[in-house]
């Protein structure tokens, strides 16, 4: 699934691209997760004024209103001047003046939706229990701590359910668990104030890392050029199972928790 990185990169691309432009058609496919919410042709000549990211959602801010579109579990976007015909994994097209911004998603998990402002009931039902940004200022490690402190459930867990901190997904709290010391399994609860503060370093690092090499393309992800990311090279334990340890030498391990993977090494991730 795309995650912070891979959602930033493709805002990065399309942001100042997209800045001014006016919706000449909207394209539709077949159904995505949740409908538009609206007639496409109400949107037609409605201006572009900005491009930005919440969590794993991109907001494509409007003159009147705004879309929110998620990338699902395997989907892209393009823009270019001019495309091919779309394909039967093609399911949105807004074509403006500047070009067109195209979702491609094979397993139809991805969605745009139109809302009026983000007040709107369908925008805070989307964004509403997102927690703070983890490469803002207000990701701050004493509040992250306090706010650990109150979940019992397993600290992978709590790192994906985007309550806390947003957009740290599989791939990237399992490397940062690795780079902190913390074995996914432990409850957050139990995280001691030192403990917090390296996860709370990893994760920005990690994070930061991702984004400088343009995200992590397992299977569908590109950015909105066509070009993918390069993080995967780089990992430390995910998807490493059955190999050795970068650190220790010791055998990486796979997990089931919930419906996702988990890799650690038990050596170096002790409790």
């Amino acid at each position: 699934m795309p995650e912070l990185p891979e959602v930033e990169t493709t805002c990065l691309n399309i942001a100042e691209r997209l800045l001014g432009a006016r919706i000449s058609r909207i394209g539709l496919g077949k159904p995505l997760r949740w409908p538009l919410g609206v007639a496409p042709e109400t949107l037609l000549q409605r201006q572009v004024l900005g491009v930005r990211r919440r969590g794993k959602y991109l907001l494509i801010d409007l003159d009147q209103g705004l879309l929110l579109l998620h990338l699902g579990m395997s989907g892209s976007l393009r823009l270019a001047t001019e495309l091919p015909p779309p394909g039967p994994h093609d399911h949105f097209e807004l074509v403006t003046n500047h070009g067109v911004l195209r979702l491609h998603d094979p397993r139809r998990f991805g969605a745009v939706v139109y809302a009026r402002s983000e007040s709107d009931p369908v925008a805070l039902k989307l964004l509403g229990k997102l927690g703070v940004e983890p490469l803002t200022p207000a990701f701050e490690p004493l509040a992250f701590h306090a706010a650990l402190r109150q979940r019992h459930a397993a600290i992978k867990q709590v790192l994906l359910a985007g309550e806390v901190v947003v957009g740290v997904g599989n791939i990237y709290a399992c490397e940062a668990l690795f780079a902190a010391g913390i074995r996914p399994t432990t409850s957050a609860a139990r995280l001691s104030r030192p403990r917090v503060q390296r996860l709370h370093a990893a994760i920005v690092q990690v994070l930061q890392q991702a984004l400088q090499a343009g995200g992590s393309s397992l299977r569908n992800y590109s950015n909105a050029d066509g070009q993918s990311g390069y993080f995967q090279l780089q990992t430390q334990v995910y998807d490493r199972a059955g190999q050795p340890c970068r650190g220790c030498g010791s055998t990486i391990r796979l997990l089931r928790q919930g419906q996702r993977s988990s890799y650690y090494c038990a050596h170096c991730q002790k409790a």
